[in-house]
């Protein structure tokens, strides 16, 4: 601790000037136009949009992340999370040997894993720890999906751990030997795509760099965080061409959609030549269309025609054309709805996925969408153990999903989905829908009836998950109030 009246050694972020705010301070010189060229004037549509509230989240400071006051800071290390780098060894001496001592008990990090532990004695709460790749240029490819992985399982950790601010550091040190612009075009489009697209908790976004790489950083940052029209105009032809996917991961070609000769026909050779699958053909079918393939391939495993191991081949491949439509639709539309959302974790540091029954105009939306974006907000949620949370609350006929669509969602999605699925609430049931439960978990899906809880109030709901780790609607915390009395109404108030 310091002494009394002496000066922190920490520095509060809320004390630096945002990305926005750094504008002016550097004269006005971002802010010129090229109206006098030919970009100016032609119309332009920037992947990267200017966004005033996005950049009132991002920071850039000039010094060591291990003195930042955030939730948490970023610590780039090895495998064995012993590395000696400046990043580090700072880290570790205001931090303590604690830090060591717990260090030990994580063994080890793989390469763009992403790992947690107190803060001990920093003004940060928590350190993130991360091993970005050694890079090669002939294994480029395989670099820039490990680092696009270290600062998205970041973002994904602090947004599970409910964290208001990330410190980071450059993860690439120079024993790695990543370039250091390459680098940080991956860094900034990464943390760009997952605050537009999951990190609406988290409030400050603070990127640490030394002297040197400064010049770097500041070179780089308007072109995904521009600060005005004129900036975001200027900066345009400045993007690299791959700027990847809507997460802002690398676009590997390899693993792309391949569009093959006969696009019905299977590509195993074990396969009849004749064997038709629709569901290869996402995107040229309407909905019910594809869905009946499931059956088919049901068919054909009772027959014998179709080997188990044969079935899950297919069966991932398909799932991978869902995911590789849902990473490029533009899905806004459904998201608005807010029916779809993931929130904090539970007492079991799970993570917490909400639907809302009465956001869900059945009649209105397109299904195969919604689907898609079931997909594309849960495919990098369920790789581990989350729970669902469904608030039934004054749902009508016209938000009630058909139970055909419902079983064709559970058979599409990927293994992990229903393996780490480990508890599914269903908030404010009713009678009827507990029938229309029972019927769906007992004869359309297996697996699925011993995970799910019927909750009758909040209060019950509470005893699972801190009323702060839930975003709940304010219509379902009236409900409840009315329904179940005050004393609910008021455990809920903390939210």
């Amino acid at each position: 601790m310091d002494p009394l009246g002496a000066r922190s050694r920490f520095v509060d972020i809320q004390t630096l000037a945002t990305w926005q705010q750094q504008l002016d301070g550097e004269g006005g010189q971002t802010r010129q136009s090229r109206s006098d060229g030919p970009l100016g004037q032609q119309a332009f549509s920037s992947p990267f949009p200017f966004r005033p509230e996005m950049n009132r989240r991002i920071f850039l400071y000039v010094g060591d992340v291990a003195q930042l006051n955030c939730t948490a800071i970023v610590n780039t290390s090895n495998e064995s999370l012993n590395d000696k780098n400046p990043v580090s060894d700072s880290i570790h001496q205001l931090a303590g040997a604690e830090l060591r001592e717990e260090l030990h008990k994580l063994k080890g990090c793989r390469t763009g894993e992403a790992k947690l532990t107190k803060g001990f004695n920093l003004a940060a709460r928590f350190i993130i720890h991360t091993v970005g790749p050694k890079y090669k240029s002939k294994y480029r490819t395989a670099a820039e999906s490990s680092l696009y992985s270290c600062y998205r399982n970041i973002m994904q950790l602090a947004v599970e751990q409910a964290m208001m601010s990330v410190g980071f550091c450059v993860v690439t040190t120079a024993k790695r030997g990543y370039p250091l612009e390459d680098a940080t075009h991956i860094a900034f489009r990464t943390v760009r795509r997952f605050l537009e697209n999951h990190g609406n908790g988290i409030e400050a976004v603070v990127f640490a760099v030394t002297e040197t790489e400064e010049s770097v950083y500041r070179k780089l940052l308007p072109l995904y965080f521009p600060r005005s029209e004129e900036e975001e105009r200027a900066c345009l032809p400045l993007l690299p061409a791959d700027i990847g996917n809507s997460e802002g991961e690398p676009i590997v070609p390899e693993r792309q959609i391949r569009i093959a000769e006969k696009p019905g026909i299977l590509e195993d050779d074990s396969q009849d030549d004749h064997t038709e699958l629709d569901l290869a053909q996402v995107g040229n079918h309407a909905f019910a269309r594809m869905e009946g393939d499931v059956d088919k391939q049901r068919k054909q495993i009772l027959q014998g025609h179709m080997s188990e191991a044969a079935m899950q081949k297919q069966h991932q491949r398909n799932y991978s054309r869902w995911l590789n439509r849902a990473r490029a639709e533009d899905l806004s539309d459904i998201a608005a709805l807010k029916a779809l959302y993931q929130t904090g974790v539970d007492k079991c540091g799970r993570t917490v996925v909400v639907v809302v029954g009465r956001n869900i105009p059945v009649t209105l939306i397109d299904l195969e969408k919604a689907l898609l974006y079931f997909i594309h907000v849960l495919d990098h949620i369920a790789v581990k153990d989350y729970v669902m949370v469904y608030f039934h609350t004054l749902t009508g006929e016209h938000n009630h999903l058909h139970t055909h669509f419902l079983k064709s969602l559970y058979d599409i999605v990927d293994i992990k989905f229903k393996r780490n699925l480990k508890a599914f609430y269903f908030v404010h049931p009713t009678f009827r829908s507990k029938v229309s439960a029972w019927f769906f978990t007992t004869f359309s899906v297996s697996g699925l009836k011993e995970k799910l809880h019927y909750v009758d109030n909040l209060h019950e709901l509470f005893s699972c998950i801190k009323p702060e780790q839930i975003d709940i609607p304010p219509f379902v915390l009236e409900y409840d109030a009315r329904v179940n009395g005050p004393y609910h109404h008021s455990a809920a108030s903390g939210l």
